[in-house]
């Protein structure tokens, strides 16, 4: 990232914010509002973090519009999302770096390659037969694209990321450092004494303005494709099996696992480590909560949660005991229920 410094108003201007304040201060940095310093950007999104605001250094804080102060020293950016504008502000003020256009001496690319005259190809970079790469990607050093792979224009690559045979790669994608994308599905068929691979004949396509954290893996599909719809934001170390379809704008956090052929909704959000069966139908617009395991269709939209609680060892080892006792305790009362039913009958008789 380069550092850029804007007048305030005009920043205001560029996020779309109402200010109330000095229009001619510089701001050359976005912080924290306990780490601001003079010069500083930050944001307040949250009110249970209001008193801080007593204690800040930056020279501008975003608020939300609703928000009254009574008095402040610095200037205040109104907006109904703080948050999304403090977004867009570090964005202008840390641009990623251009691409640096060439091929570095290092990298290996096939004849067949088609490789745009803007984009940069760093050391170490693997570039197989009949590839594509768009106009102003940045490649990183040590990637591995496969065999007629195509990357659409402006992605970003990291690091020692692998895109392999076949996959397509849609505008605007970033891609993380370690994510392996096109690896072969886990497809295994039971013969009498041993398992047997199936061949995994699909890709992994993905869809403009995707984004997908470090180490996170993505299977080709066994026959079909696995398909990523455009601008959903994946973490690290998520794991995405063969012939998933992921719909558009969903967002998954770190170390959640999806099974074969589960189809996911649009605007979907997935907490952390949630972990979700092979081929189900998950709504849109659907919400799990971290470490829910979801084994069964979800037909209808909602916040779904499950798992445990963390809670002292002993309160936990008395629920365990009540846990393993659970349908002992259903068949008694079920059973002082009909009891009690024939009870009532005899007396209304």
């Amino acid at each position: 990232m380069t550092a850029q410094s804007y007048r305030l108003g005009e920043l205001a201007e560029q996020i779309d914010c109402r200010l109330d304040g000095d229009a001619s201060l510089t701001i050359d940095c976005v912080a924290t509002l306990e780490q601001a310093k003079p010069g500083a950007l930050s944001f307040l999104a949250n009110r249970r973090y209001q008193k801080t605001l007593g204690h800040t250094h930056a020279s501008a804080v975003i608020i939300p519009k609703a928000l009254t102060l009574a008095s402040f020293p610095f200037a205040l950016l109104r907006t109904d999302n703080p948050h999304l504008a403090f977004a867009r502000a570090a964005r202008l003020l840390n641009p990623p770096p251009k691409p640096s256009p060439g091929i570095a001496d290092s990298a290996i690319v096939h004849p067949s390659a088609k490789i745009a005259p803007d984009a940069e190809i760093g050391p170490g970079v693997i570039i197989e037969q009949d590839v594509s790469v768009g106009p102003r990607c940045v490649i990183q050093a040590g990637v591995v694209l496969g065999r007629r792979v195509a990357v659409a224009q402006d992605c970003f690559i990291a690091t020692n990321a692998s895109v392999l045979a076949g996959c397509e790669i849609g505008a605007r994608a970033h891609i993380d450092a370690g994510v392996v994308i096109g690896c072969e599905g886990f497809g295994f068929a039971r013969a009498p004494d041993h398992w047997e691979a199936v061949p995994q004949l699909g890709r992994v396509i993905i869809a403009d303005d995707v984004s997908i954290g470090a180490n996170t893996t993505l299977d080709r599909g066994s026959i079909g494709d696995t398909v990523i719809e455009r601008g959903c934001k994946i973490d690290n170390l998520v794991q995405i099996a063969h012939n998933v379809h992921i719909g558009a704008h969903t967002v998954i956090a770190a170390q959640t696992g999806i099974s074969g052929s589960t189809r996911i909704g649009e605007y979907c959000t997935i907490g952390g480590q949630v972990g979700i069966a092979g081929h189900l139908e998950i709504a849109p617009g659907s919400t799990f909560t971290g470490m829910t395991m979801v084994t069964g269709h979800v037909p209808k939209a909602g916040i779904y949660s499950s798992g445990v609680p963390a809670a002292s060892n002993q309160e936990w080892r008395r629920n365990a005991v009540r846990f393993r006792q659970l349908d002992a305790m259903a068949r008694r009362l079920d059973a002082l229920e009909k009891r009690l039913t024939a009870l009532t009958n005899q007396q209304d008789e």
